[in-house]
């Protein structure tokens, strides 16, 4: 990565960690896809109860992987067949593992979610909730990050499952009504009534959609 990048993506870290602990929050910054592996295993206390809901930067910095080797408790949803019963495991969880569709630089969290097992999760239930957020999804303030996640992470998401939404067809957001859309709940994260319950790990490049 170009040094003038990876200086910028440093300082920016800086602003948008500070604006988590603003929000009672916790931010780390990772200047590679490995430290960002470490710092979280480093935040998962062994044998801690984890699951996770969709966010494709968590499998590219190899964390699934590592916990389902590791001593925790993973649930992985994919080896459920009743998956109502994972997802409902998911709200007493020790750790909780998310994305996110972007986030502002000053610490607001977006996230968009079809069935809203992620979302609710991240509002409420699990002891601790892990974000990893690569530095490509962060967003000048909230209405930026709010277009980017219904203009960016949603029409990727929507053609990736292979759903035939208006966003799907045309790369951009027909705030449609459509059987298959995946923007049924937005969950706008501000603020954390319970310190260090959120955390959110800053990865230096780019991951995700």
């Amino acid at each position: 990565m170009n040094e003038n990048i990876i200086k910028r993506n440093e300082l920016l870290a800086t602003k948008v960690i500070k604006g988590l602990e603003s929000r009672n929050m916790s931010g780390h910054y990772a200047a590679s896809k490995e430290e960002a592996l470490r710092k979280a295993l480093e935040l998962i206390p062994g044998g801690s109860t984890v699951t996770m809901g969709g966010g494709m930067s968590i499998h590219e910095i190899g964390l699934t992987d590592s916990l389902k080797k590791g001593n925790y408790k993973f649930i992985d949803r994919d080896a459920y067949e009743d998956k109502r019963a994972a997802m409902l495991a998911a709200y007493d969880a020790d750790v909780f593992l998310s994305s996110a569709n972007a986030m502002s630089e000053d610490g607001v969290i977006i996230n968009i979610d079809g069935n809203a097992n992620r979302v609710s999760a991240i509002a409420q239930g699990p002891k601790k909730v892990l974000f990893i957020v690569s530095m490509n999804k962060i967003c000048a303030d909230v209405d930026s990050a709010m277009k980017r996640a219904r203009n960016v992470a949603a029409p990727i998401n929507a053609q990736r499952f292979g759903l035939s939404t208006p966003c799907s067809k045309t790369g951009s957001c027909m705030n449609c009504k459509s059987p298959d859309t995946i923007c049924c709940q937005i969950l706008i994260t501000r603020f954390s009534h319970h310190k260090d319950r959120i955390h959110v790990i800053l990865v230096n490049d780019s991951l995700g959609f």
